[in-house]
């Protein structure tokens, strides 16, 4: 019986956590407006493909790349970014700008590409 009690609180345990961290968007539990305005520094980079990138811009992009790249895709798929008038294309291209090296990035639909 106790066995019972015991599985069934670590089953409860583990269903509250699997759903907190559902809850959690792509950037976490940081909303993705917040996400989006860290990377201000970069918005005259992803509206014109030959713009010098700020290197602000790059040390930004590079974190994010490291802790969250699925944020940073998020963030420039979203609804926020084409209001700024970003240009996805453009966009997509600044890690290689910056020169940062393993630029992987996830797409909208969960496929990973090596720009």
């Amino acid at each position: 019986m106790k066995w019972c009690k015991f599985i069934s609180v670590a089953l409860m345990s583990l269903l509250i956590t699997l759903a907190s961290a559902e809850a959690a968007g792509e950037c976490g539990r940081m909303p993705i407006g917040q996400a989006a305005a860290s990377l201000s520094p970069c918005l005259a980079a992803t509206k014109n493909p030959r713009g010098k990138v700020p290197p602000v811009c790059c040390a930004k992009v590079g974190a994010l790349i490291r802790t969250n790249p699925r944020c940073l895709c998020a963030v420039m798929l979203s609804p926020l970014a084409k209001k700024a008038g970003i240009n996805p294309g453009v966009a997509i291209a600044v890690p290689k700008r910056c020169n940062i090296r393993n630029r992987q990035l996830a797409s909208d639909v969960d496929v990973w590409i090596q720009f």
